[in-house]
């Protein structure tokens, strides 16, 4: 059978030709890693997953690069990836042994010449425990695509034990939902959109530095922190928002850039942040490379308040919504000609709506969680990843940072993530203060994670030590004496506002004792 080629698409041509050998780099891969709890079919998981895997034209894709025609082009009549099951019980096989198999099964490089651009293997651990590891190249997969897939994983998995037909559409061919402009088109919104960005700085102040050197491969290993508003502040702030007519994502664009304002002297920012890039309706249903990288500006005047910044943030987003199709490298070619392919071409902070479910549902009783990835590969200097987490005491705004782990300073990343946690507090509570003027911050004590931090805080200036020390070592084995603990009850019951005695924090000598402490002091007699 005569194989059809076809064009790759401006995004894929840009993955192509940035560097062949950046092709087969653990950053280019899209890894997921789900762990399941609860009884499973295993065959007919993997079956589920063979069947889903195979019917998506782009799943198939084999790529070449045509000289005569200098253009990278796609195939889509290639062998389907596989789907395999390894018993880990079965061939006594221990957690670490486990977690280095996934982690070589989500950085081994794809021959996108050869190979079918996704595998996927799924891991019996025990009678109640399974992973799953799914792995795809990114010049055919996008986070959405992602999502795509493993929800229609676990749809024919639950149609093939009910014994049914699962009920899905034809996916179309990316080729037949690809967009195609004159170049005068994109020349002309390019153009429109450079005047729009010209002036703001390409780069932003960040609370730490990203180390030097030529490894590519170690300046792109990263870490994550986390942190989540209560309830209460969540729904004054999405509240705030919806008043201004903010969706979550704008919300997280107006944290963002106070917080970063209010660390620095910069008031103009640019910010990236991912598109869908599935404008035509037929593309819904399509697995594929669609995804754009859009670069957002944002500012904001010395007396602008929380409300204001939202009215910006939402105008700002707007506006770079209706220019999504707008090429990056283009834009970077006029604004930034002097970037470097190691860094990200015009700022390097990104910001996420993270909507993707994280505790998918195989089939009824059985549940799964995202692992984290280990390693974690980052492509900028901070990305922020802003979530709305259903909890049992109602809705929660999760904040979420991605950094370079070459970063000079650790905790500096945890003091910014604090920070941005606090403009959420002072938004919700004060949205008509001005953005710039540091309140008097206050300690949420019904918050675990506020008073672990407020702990740790107090004991890194107290102990004069830059490290973290663990929250589970004695106050005393970390450095302190008699003296500095009676410092460290003093600065304690200042910032708490709860009256505590030198026997407490004797008694309770951990970081994690003395947080405990503060959410149930202990009455004097």
């Amino acid at each position: 059978m005569l194989s059809v080629w076809y064009p790759a698409t401006k995004m894929q041509q840009g993955l192509w030709v940035l560097d062949r050998d950046e092709l087969q780099r653990p950053t280019q891969l899209v890894p997921s890693v789900v762990e399941f709890t609860g009884e499973v079919n295993h065959a007919e998981l993997v079956e589920a997953v063979r069947l889903t895997i195979a019917r998506h034209p782009s799943l198939r894709a084999r790529f070449r690069f045509d000289l005569k025609r200098r253009r990278v082009e796609y195939s889509t009549d290639g062998e389907p990836g596989e789907a395999v099951l390894r018993d880990a019980e079965a061939e006594g096989l221990s957690e670490p042994e486990v977690d280095a198999l996934v982690r070589g099964l989500c950085g081994t490089p794809f021959d996108l010449a050869a190979d079918a651009p996704v595998r996927a293997v799924v891991i019996r651990l025990d009678a109640r425990r399974t992973l799953l590891v799914l792995v795809s190249h990114h010049i055919v997969v996008d986070g959405l695509s992602r999502t795509m897939l493993m929800e229609e994983i676990s749809t024919v998995y639950r149609a093939r034990l009910a014994g049914v037909r699962p009920e899905l559409s034809d996916p179309p061919h990316p080729a037949a939902v690809v967009a195609v402009r004159t170049p005068e088109e994109v020349a002309a919104q390019v153009t429109e959109v450079v005047e729009r960005l010209r002036g703001a700085p390409v780069d932003v102040p960040l609370p730490f530095e990203r180390g030097g050197g030529d490894d590519l491969e170690a300046t792109r290993l990263g870490a994550t922190v986390t942190t989540r508003l209560d309830a209460e502040r969540t729904a004054k702030a999405l509240a705030v928002a919806s008043e201004e007519g903010c969706t979550p994502f704008m919300l997280g664009v107006a944290l963002l850039a106070g917080t970063l304002a209010r660390g620095s002297g910069q008031r103009d920012f640019l910010i990236a942040f991912a598109w869908p890039g599935r404008d035509d309706p037929d593309a819904g249903d399509v697995i594929g490379m669609f995804i754009t990288t859009v670069v957002l500006r944002i500012s904001l005047e010395p007396d602008t308040r929380w409300r204001e910044l939202l009215g910006n943030a939402r105008i700002s987003a707007m506006e770079a919504f209706m220019d999504a199709d707008v090429p990056l490298d283009a834009l970077a070619a006029r604004l930034n000609p002097d970037r470097t392919r190691i860094w990200p071409p015009l700022t390097p902070v990104l910001l996420n709506l993270d909507d993707a479910p994280h505790t998918p549902v195989l089939a009824p009783g059985v549940t799964g969680r995202l692992r984290p990835l280990d390693p974690l590969y980052v492509k900028y200097d901070l990305a922020a990843f802003v979530r709305i987490i259903d909890a049992a005491d109602g809705r929660r705004l999760e904040l979420s940072l991605d950094y370079p782990t070459d970063v000079t300073d650790h905790s500096a990343v945890s003091a910014f993530l604090t920070a941005l946690r606090q403009s959420a507090a002072d938004l919700a509570t004060s949205p008509e203060e001005p953005v710039l003027e540091q309140p008097v911050e206050t300690i949420d004590m019904d918050d675990p994670e506020e008073r672990l931090r407020l702990v740790r805080t107090i004991w890194r200036e107290i102990l004069g030590g830059e490290d973290d020390i663990d929250d589970d070592v004695s106050f005393f084995e970390a450095g302190g004496d008699s003296l500095l603990l009676v410092i460290l009850v003093e600065r304690l019951s200042q910032t708490s506002g709860q009256t505590l005695r030198t026997i407490d924090l004797f008694r309770s000598a951990t970081i994690s004792g003395q947080a405990d402490l503060l959410a149930n002091p202990v009455e004097a007699v």
